[in-house]
């Protein structure tokens, strides 16, 4: 019996040779190509002007490319914008809807101009504005919700034309670590239903708690890409906070190979080569007479990561254990 071989699935986002030069001579992108397959969460990540803003002005048309090729699923975005437009929604960093419209009336409108039929687009809005938590808030000025509310409203807006990619560019600058945790779990279940997401973030921790693929763009070139966990294994280093029963001796143990750094008088901070046994660690300590009662990973990996691949640039001035407060 012969098997019938499926064809492989077209990528989401395809981008090949991507160049972008500005009318000030300044060259944005130098031949950036990669491929997001449908279904996945992506994050792309950089510093200050790596090119983030501009490949992503670019696929969603709100930049034009110099040279190179873009197709969303399948459908080339120079040869058929219209229709490759249909299939992304786009979650801008700025704020960009009427303060003075209602959270319903921005989401009813924006389906409208996508050619959805009202009856349709009341019934998507009032899914969506359930989904952000925002039902309640339907009908008041939208200038009147918090930070955190216009985010999610934004995301809401986004899904209003049921895109099979949405892109996210920064969606929780300047909101507070709960409201970005809400934020996430939405995204997740956005993304578990079938929407494949590319990310932008501020927020390492963000793109590891979040996505399965990355790439890092650095001075218009894609530096590193691949499976987030592939490319974290690269990491010779790993990185534990150990909470301790009792207070720390005032001097601590010397453990050959690894950096051992009081945090305060309950918690150290321990970075240790991937190789190395925890349980050696364990037992210099205990012969200290220090206890460990548990123990987690810190989540700068990918900082690490980061900073080895562009030469020590900080993406975007990233602070991972300082969230902003919204306004």
């Amino acid at each position: 019996m012969t098997q019938t071989l499926q064809p492989a699935p077209l990528p989401a986002l395809s981008v090949r040779d991507l160049r972008k030069t500005y009318d000030t001579r300044v060259e944005a992108l130098k031949g950036v190509s990669l491929d997001v397959m449908p279904g996945d969460f992506f994050a792309l990540l950089g510093p200050n002007g790596a090119g983030k803003s501009t490949l992503i002005g670019i696929v969603s048309s709100l930049v034009n490319l110099s040279s190179g090729q873009v197709r969303v699923f399948g459908t080339d975005l120079l040869a058929d914008r219209g229709a490759a437009m249909r299939l992304i929604g786009l979650v801008p960093q700025e704020i960009n809807f009427n303060l003075f419209e209602k959270p319903l009336d921005i989401l009813v409108n924006y389906a409208g101009f996508y050619g959805v039929p009202r009856e349709v687009a009341l019934q998507r809005a009032e899914e969506e504005l359930r989904r952000a938590q925002l039902w309640e808030k339907a009908t008041v000025m939208s200038r009147t919700l918090s930070g955190g509310m216009k985010r999610r409203l934004m995301i809401a807006r986004a899904m209003m034309t049921r895109p099979q990619l949405l892109i996210l560019d920064e969606p929780t600058a300047g909101v507070d670590i709960e409201i970005r945790r809400g934020m996430w779990k939405t995204l997740k279940e956005i993304n578990a239903a079938g929407t494949t997401i590319i990310l932008t973030t501020h927020y390492l921790e963000e793109a590891e708690s979040l996505c399965r693929n990355l790439a890092i763009i650095d001075r218009g070139r894609i530096v590193e890409q691949g499976p987030m966990k592939a490319l974290l294994a690269k990491l010779d280093v790993e990185g534990f906070l150990l909470d301790i029963d009792g207070e720390l001796p005032a001097v601590l143990p010397v453990i050959e190979g690894t950096t051992l750094v009081a945090e305060d008088a309950h918690t150290l901070d321990l970075e240790m080569p991937r190789a190395m046994d925890l349980n050696r660690v364990f037992a210099t300590l205990g012969e200290s007479g220090i206890r460990v009662r548990s123990m987690r990973t810190k989540s700068n990996r990918l900082e690490e990561l980061f900073v080895r691949l562009t030469g020590g640039d900080s993406p975007d001035g990233v602070q991972p254990a300082a969230p902003e407060r919204a306004a």
